[in-house]
C-alpha cells in the first residue's frame, strides 16, 4: 500500500489544500472527491487510514486529524520502502467539505504536457524543482492501462523513429491492447517496482517512463533546466532523497487549516455531527 498512501496525500493536497477532503464519502450535501476522474477506480488505501484513525480515536479522541494521518502515513510508507524520512509538521485540521470540481481540475492527468504540469504545480505554489522531485514518487506503484495507453500507441510511435524503445513498447502493448483491458496494470518503475529509489529518473532518460506525464520531463523540456535536474537525480540518489523530502514537506503545507478552522473528524469518511464539531 506504500504507493497508494503516498498518492492519497498528493491527491488530497492538490485539491483545496492538505485537509483530508479526499477521504470524505458522499453524505448530505457533500459529493465525494473519490468520484473524480483522477481518483475513481484508482486511489485506494482508505481502509488503512480508517484503521489508523480507529486506533487513534480509542487512545486520544478528537486529537489527531485525518489530514495529519495522511501526511504521516505518506512519510512512513516512503521510509518503509527504502526512501527518505522527514519531519512532518503537525496541527492540520480537517475540511468540512469536498470539491469534486477541484479534484477534476487540479490533479495532474497521466497524459499532461510539460506546460500543463508546470502550471498545475505553480497553482499550488510549487516550482520546477518540486515538480521534478515529486514526480520521483512514481518510483513506486502501478498504473492502469487506461492511464498509459495513449503514451504507448499515439505518442511514442511518432517520436521513436529510430525504434530505440521498441522492446519496452512491445511489453506495454502485451499488457495494454489498443482497446479493452482498461484495468490491466503495469508498474510505474519496471526496474525496482517495490523500492523507493532513483531508478525512475534513469528510466525516463532511457525513454522507459510508463506515463506520458513522466516522459515529457525529458522530451518537452526545451529550456534544459528540467533535464539537468533529471540527470542530477539519476546520478545521485541522496540528492533526490533530500530534494523529495524538502518538496513533500512544502506540498504538505499547502492551504492547511489550523486553529479553529475546519474540525478534527472522528471518522475520516464523514464530517462530525454538530455536537462533535468542536473539541
Amino acid at each position: 500500500m506504500a504507493a497508494s498512501l503516498l498518492r492519497l496525500h498528493f491527491h488530497d493536497c492538490f485539491v483545496m489544500g492538505c485537509d483530508a477532503s479526499i477521504l470524505l464519502d458522499n453524505h448530505g450535501d457533500i459529493i465525494s472527491e473519490k468520484q473524480a476522474g483522477p481518483n475513481l477506480n484508482s486511489v485506494r488505501g482508505f481502509k488503512v487510514i480508517d484503521e489508523i484513525k480507529y486506533i487513534l480515536e480509542e487512545a486520544c479522541p478528537l486529537t489527531v486529524s485525518c489530514a495529519d494521518i495522511l501526511a504521516i502515513a505518506a512519510r512512513d510508507a516512503v521510509a518503509l520502502r527504502g526512501g527518505p524520512r522527514w519531519k512532518v509538521w503537525l496541527g492540520r485540521r480537517d475540511s468540512m467539505k469536498a470539491s469534486l470540481d477541484g479534484a477534476n481540475q487540479f490533479i495532474p492527468a497521466p497524459n499532461s504536457s510539460l506546460e500543463t504540469l508546470i502550471s498545475n504545480f505553480n497553482e499550488q505554489g510549487l516550482d520546477i524543482e518540486d515538480l521534478v522531485a515529486l514526480s520521483g514518487g512514481h518510483t513506486l506503484g502501478k498504473a492502469r492501462c487506461v492511464s498509459f495507453r495513449q503514451r504507448v500507441y499515439d505518442i511514442e510511435e511518432k517520436r521513436d523513429k529510430y525504434k530505440r524503445y521498441r522492446t519496452f513498447r512491445r511489453i506495454l502493448r502485451s499488457i495494454c491492447p489498443d482497446s479493452g483491458r482498461d484495468d490491466a496494470i503495469a508498474p510505474l518503475d519496471f526496474s525496482t517496482p517495490a523500492k523507493f529509489d532513483n531508478h525512475y529518473y534513469i528510466n525516463i532518460l532511457e525513454g522507459n517512463g510508463l506515463l506520458g506525464s513522466d516522459n515529457v520531463l525529458v522530451t518537452e523540456d526545451h529550456e534544459g533546466e528540467i533535464i539537468k535536474l533529471v540527470w542530477a537525480f539519476a546520478a545521485n540518489e541522496e540528492l533526490f532523497f533530500s530534494s523529495f523530502a524538502k518538496s513533500i514537506v512544502k506540498m504538505g503545507n499547502i492551504n492547511v487549516l489550523t486553529g479553529l478552522e475546519g474540525e478534527i473528524r472522528k471518522n475520516c469518511r464523514f464530517v462530525n455531527p454538530y455536537a462533535l464539531a468542536r473539541k
